[in-house]
């Protein structure tokens, strides 16, 4: 799995839990095909977390000559995001499917590219408030962890 060189000790991290918790991890599925701007998926159902490294790849420009340049970077960074997006959704699960309750203060802000983001991702799921919580953290590995471990075990 190609998305494996890109995380750093904290997503291995996550990885380990979520498996522990009793979810794998597929890479490049065709629910990938969905869209070139979508990085992650969670198949509740089946217990699958997708990686869409190719999207990621594409959309940083990734070029494996070119291993230390900004667009390998930007990568990396939207796999390690997907990544902790979704085990955040795998918590949401693993609390009976309800939310974390990470949003106590309705002015929380994200950024305009999340928010972006958000929209795209609620028009898949439909579930506007867990992917609304799952942007708000994803960019915060070690709360992501705590959160799985609070959640699933």
């Amino acid at each position: 799995m190609e998305f494996l060189l890109f995380l750093n000790s904290q997503e291995k991290e996550i990885l380990k839990l979520i498996n522990q918790a009793g979810y794998t991890v597929e890479e490049n599925t065709p629910l990938c095909l969905i869209g070139k701007k979508f990085f992650g998926f969670l198949k509740n159902e089946q217990k699958k977390v997708v990686i869409c490294t190719k999207n990621a790849m594409e959309y940083g420009g990734y070029n494996f000559i070119k291993s230390n340049s900004d667009e390998n970077f930007k990568t990396g960074l939207m796999i390690r995001r997907a990544l902790r997006h979704e085990s955040v959704h795998v918590a949401q699960e693993c609390n009976d499917g309800k939310l974390l309750g990470l949003v106590k203060n309705k002015k929380i802000k994200i950024s305009d590219q999340k928010i972006n983001a958000l929209r795209g991702s609620n028009l898949l799921t439909g579930n506007f408030k867990k992917e609304y919580e799952a942007y708000l953290i994803e960019d915060q590995p070690r709360r992501v962890i705590s959160v799985l471990k609070k959640y699933c075990f």
